[in-house]
């Protein structure tokens, strides 16, 4: 059974918990080392995966696994030596961050700080599938292997 004072300890600290402040998203204040692509909402996704693309430290995948079991990219993370900003939009500097955001539905605009919003990339039915482009790769990749 809890005493007047355990209560009266519990009902403050849940009152200062609602009031604090909200924790800033990754990304908004700017002074990171990356730039943040956010290409789906995070709140649809129970868990998340960092990924290194290419050469690491410069382009990273965020993925999330949703509750069905599904997975998706969630955002793209750019080092701040691959791309600049320019009139608001990211530019991509190396051959990598030029090429991922090519793939990208639209260009990235800026949010705030280093958070950027793009659109992810079509989604492909599965009756079209194999496309002409995954058809052309799986040669060149069958190639490679001889």
């Amino acid at each position: 059974m809890a005493t007047q004072r355990q209560s009266q300890t519990a009902n403050k600290k849940s009152a200062s918990k609602s009031q604090g402040s909200k924790r800033q998203k990754p990304g908004s204040g700017g002074q990171g080392n990356y730039y943040h692509i956010e290409v789906r909402d995070g709140g649809d996704f129970e868990t998340f995966r960092t990924q290194d693309v290419g050469d690491p430290g410069h382009l990273q995948r965020v993925s999330g696994k949703r509750a069905s079991g599904s997975w998706a990219t969630v955002k793209w993370l750019i080092g701040k030596e691959d791309a600049h900003v320019e009139d608001g939009k990211l530019v991509g500097d190396t051959k990598d961050a030029k090429d991922l955001l090519k793939k990208l539905r639209t260009r990235p605009v800026k949010i705030r700080g280093d958070r950027f919003e793009a659109k992810p990339r079509c989604n492909v039915p599965e009756r079209s599938k194999p496309t002409a482009a995954q058809t052309r790769a799986g040669r060149q990749n069958s190639r490679k292997k001889s």
